[in-house]
């Protein structure tokens, strides 16, 4: 099936005005070392695409500054090997300190949102209310972002999708046998074409991410986007933000040595839960409680494999479109690990990783992928004392190190979630059953699935974990003795700088977090604008 011939053509998002272009600004070609705006934002992904918009729109001269490249849809060819290499971070390779979870983070214009699978939830009222109770955040209980959920799902043409593949059929065809209730997954695209292929760039523009939507209107609006720009430090004075230092990267990602200042009366550090953290520790910024970097949290995911005689053709359709949350919050807010179960999609570079094998029996499981399904239950990490999530910390080249102790009140959750997904899997008529696990086998029914699964050890390593969300590190809340930015964003400890992504959650969210990022933004961009034009 040859596609990618047939939309080639598609247009360039950034190609429709020769003003948006010239506003678009490799840093290798930028004819000075210094450059100013009223606003800078560092990063564009959910954050920093959603807030380059409202603040462009209010007529402030906004600078947007990326460390990926510029890749737009003639791009994207639904070719795994050159996606991870030029979409990802550390070429999908990012990995916390002792390898016992990989972590899969966009890094180019448009960030995540340009790789993830497009699954679009709302903030559980039972995280905004631990939130509010917790930390001391307000003006963000279910009640005051309903307004904020709306706007962007409008924005982003987000809704339920019901073109539901054979991948994500299973999950639903099991949870029904079982009478576990599921529902339908909100999708942020338009006119999508059911490729599957999602997590390599959308090659047709559907998916609503940033960089077809909030970027290219902010630069409708005077942005100025500065890309291949590694923000090297904060510069800093009493308390305010007098600089920001970048340092140009070639196509290969490799530092060159032009040093670029960039200068504006407020910044926005919207760079995510791993990078954002390390900018900060680089620039020394203040910090009396030491806390940046601290309680930085992954939705740590498990996998479960399933054969079937039909035809499954994981890597067909939209990637994510039935959920359960069963599982989620069975035990309230607190208490021991709740997790909800998605469906990934499995395309065949990625999938000879997830299946942790090797030799004959490694080819003869690659030789059924069309006839596999997997299913994953990401966990809810930060809700309880035994879930602390992770530290972050740098390298001597000022590198972050994620270092995320895998404890046993995660791996009790870890094993009841296996014993969910094969639960489900089996009833949805798998012939086998097997855990992403090193040392996991092939079982033809649920009893025998149990009987084995309790011989199996469970440390570091043995468990294929994997997290496409990263949250938490610089958390909001009034409560400074564990809060870094307060209920607006605003950073506690520096008069000009404020934070919006997915780093001032202070726990994970216990879903799929971009619509969470999207909302939050909104609301504290709008209000950010408002108060920058009365200045």
């Amino acid at each position: 099936m040859k596609i990618v011939p047939e939309i080639r053509g598609i247009s360039d998002p950034y190609s429709a005005k020769k003003s948006i272009v010239k506003q678009t600004i490799n840093a290798n070609q930028l004819e000075t070392d210094d450059i100013s705006a009223d606003i800078i934002i560092i990063g564009t992904g959910a954050g920093g695409g959603t807030s380059a918009e409202i603040l462009a729109q209010a007529g402030l001269k906004v600078l947007m500054i990326e460390e990926g490249p510029l890749k737009t849809t003639r791009d994207f060819k639904m070719d795994e090997q050159k996606a991870y290499a030029d979409l990802y971070q550390e070429n999908a390779g990012r990995a916390t300190k002792d390898g016992g979870i990989g972590i899969l983070q966009g890094r180019c214009v448009g960030g995540t949102t340009v790789v993830n699978w497009t699954s679009s939830f709302r903030t559980p009222s039972h995280t905004l209310d631990y939130w509010q109770k917790t930390f001391q955040v307000k003006g963000c209980s279910h009640s005051d972002m309903i307004p904020w959920f709306e706007k962007m799902e409008k924005r982003l043409n987000i809704s339920p999708w019901h073109g539901i593949n054979e991948n994500n059929s299973v999950l639903k065809e099991g949870c029904e046998k079982l009478n576990i209730p599921w529902k339908a997954i909100a999708r942020n695209v338009k006119g999508c074409w059911n490729l599957g292929y999602c997590g390599m760039g959308c090659p047709t523009n559907a998916k609503q991410s940033m960089l077809v939507t909030t970027i290219p209107d902010a630069l409708e609006h005077g942005a100025t986007l500065l890309y291949q720009a590694r923000v090297e430090r904060l510069l800093i004075k009493n308390n305010k933000i007098t600089g920001v230092e970048c340092i140009a990267l070639d196509d290969n990602k490799h530092k060159t040595s032009k040093k670029i200042i960039a200068s504006a009366p407020y910044v926005i550090l919207a760079g995510g839960a791993i990078n954002g953290p390390a900018l900060m520790l680089r620039s020394n910024a203040p910090d009396p409680n030491k806390r940046i970097g601290k309680r930085t949290f992954l939705h740590p995911t498990v996998f479960s494999f399933a054969q079937f005689d039909k035809e499954i053709s994981p890597f067909y359709g939209a990637p994510q479109s039935i959920y359960s949350d069963h599982f989620q919050w069975k035990n309230g807010t607190t208490g021991p690990l709740g997790y909800k179960l998605e469906v990934p999609p499995l395309h065949p570079a990625i999938s000879s990783i997830m299946l942790m094998g090797y030799g004959s029996s490694h080819v003869a499981d690659m030789a059924k992928l069309n006839n596999t399904h997997a299913m994953l239950a990401l966990l809810r990490d930060g809700f309880d004392d035994d879930s602390e999530g992770a530290s972050i910390t740098l390298s001597d080249n000022g590198s972050p190190i994620v270092d995320y102790p895998m404890n046993d009140y995660l791996f009790d959750g870890i094993k009841r979630a296996y014993l969910s997904m094969a639960e489900v899997q089996f009833a949805a008529g798998a012939k086998r059953v097997r855990p992403a696990h090193q040392h996991g086998e092939w079982f033809d029914s649920y009893e025998s699935f149990k009987k084995g699964f309790h011989k199996l050890e469970h440390k570091v390593s043995n468990n294929l974990v994997g997290s496409a969300h990263v949250m938490g590190g610089l958390p909001m809340g009034e409560n400074k003795e564990i809060c870094l930015v307060d209920s607006d964003c605003k950073y506690h400890y520096l008069d000009n700088l404020w934070v919006f992504d997915g780093s001032v959650f202070p726990t994970s969210i216990g879903t799929n977090p971009q619509l969470s990022i999207y909302a939050l933004v909104c609301k504290q961009a709008t209000k950010l604008a408002k108060k920058l034009q009365k200045n």
